[in-house]
C-alpha cells in the first residue's frame, strides 16, 4: 500500500492550472488593469492585482499570476519548483518529486499514514524477535542482539524514523480535520489578526465531515486533459473546414450550383451534397 500511494502521489497531476492562451492573457491584462500598456517589454511587472470573491460569507482575494497570466482560484498558488499554478496547493514535496495539491493530496496523506504504521510494525516485531531469542535457554538480551544483527538494525532504523513520520502524520491529520493546507497554516491565513477572528470558509466545523470530504470525496479531472481535448476538437473542426474548401475548389460545379441557388431564392431546388459528405473525414468516436 505504501508503494502504491507513493507512486500515485509522485506520478499524478496535482491539479495544474493551464496557462492562459494569448487571447486569454490579453483579456486578463485588460480586465485587471485598464491602464496596462501591452506594448511594453515583457520584463515590466505591474503592481499586484487582486479580485475579491465571497465564499461562505468570507471575502477571499484572488491573486493574479504574472507567470501563468491567470487569476488563481481560491487556495491555489504558484509553485516555484514546478513553475505551475497548483489548485488547492499544499506544498512541494522533494521526497516524491512532485507538488501536493487538490488531485493527489489524499494519496500523500495515506502514504505517510501507511509509512507510520509500517515503521511501528517493523519496530514492534523486531523488538519482539529479539526478546523471544533472549528467552531461549540461557541467552541474555545482549547475546540475543548479537545473534540477530538484522533485527537490531531494523529496530534502530524504525525507532529513529517513526518519530518524524509520526509527527508528519499527526500534523496532516490536524490539517485534514480542520480543512486547511500546509501553505495556509504556514502563512496563517485563518489565524487571528489584530484581534479580529478570521473564519476558515472551507471547513464544515466537523472533523469527521472534513475527513470524509477530503479523503472520500470525488476524484477530480485533470484540467490539462480538458484543455488538450478542447484543442483537439478545434483542430478537427479546422481540418473539416479545410477539407470542405478543398472539395469545393476541386469541384466547381458545386460552387456554381450553390451560387445559382442563392440567386434563384427560396424556390430553387435543393442540391444533393451526399457526395461531399462522403469525402469529409470523420473523427472516430470511442
Amino acid at each position: 500500500f505504501t508503494l502504491f500511494f507513493l507512486f500515485r502521489t509522485s506520478f499524478s497531476d496535482p491539479g495544474i492550472l493551464p496557462r492562459a492562451t494569448g487571447d486569454e492573457a490579453l483579456f486578463n491584462d485588460r480586465g485587471a488593469d485598464n491602464n496596462v500598456d501591452l506594448n511594453q517589454s515583457t520584463s515590466f511587472r505591474n503592481p499586484p492585482r487582486t479580485k475579491d470573491v465571497v465564499i461562505n460569507g468570507e471575502t477571499v482575494k484572488l491573486k493574479y499570476c504574472f507567470t501563468c497570466k491567470i487569476f488563481r482560484p481560491p487556495r491555489a498558488s504558484h509553485c516555484s519548483m514546478c513553475d505551475n499554478c497548483i489548485e488547492r496547493f499544499d506544498h512541494h514535496c522533494p521526497w516524491v518529486g512532485n507538488c501536493v495539491g487538490k488531485r493527489n493530496y489524499r494519496y500523500f496523506y495515506l502514504m505517510i499514514v501507511t509509512i507510520t504504521l509500517l515503521c511501528i510494525y517493523v519496530l514492534a516485531f523486531s523488538i519482539a524477535h529479539i526478546v523471544m531469542i533472549s528467552q531461549e535457554g540461557d541467552n541474555t538480551l545482549i547475546s540475543a542482539m548479537s545473534e540477530t544483527p538484522p533485527s537490531v538494525i531494523e529496530a534502530l532504523i524504525a525507532f529513529f524514523a517513526v518519530w518524524s513520520v509520526l509527527g508528519l502524520a499527526g500534523f496532516h491529520s490536524y490539517l485534514v480535520g480542520t480543512n486547511q493546507t500546509t501553505n495556509e497554516e504556514i502563512k496563517g491565513s485563518w489565524a487571528q489578526r489584530h484581534g479580529e477572528v478570521v473564519r476558515n470558509p472551507y471547513t464544515t466545523n466537523s472533523c469527521c465531515t472534513n475527513f470524509g470530504k477530503i479523503l472520500c470525496g470525488p476524484s477530480y479531472n485533470s484540467l490539462l486533459r480538458l484543455r488538450e481535448d478542447k484543442n483537439q476538437e478545434k483542430k478537427d473542426m479546422e481540418q473539416v473546414k479545410l477539407k470542405i474548401e478543398q472539395i469545393l475548389a476541386e469541384n466547381p460545379q458545386h460552387t456554381s450550383s450553390w451560387s445559382q441557388r442563392e440567386g434563384n431564392g427560396v424556390g430553387a431546388a435543393p442540391i444533393d451534397h451526399t457526395d461531399l459528405q462522403t469525402q469529409i473525414p470523420r473523427t472516430p468516436t470511442s
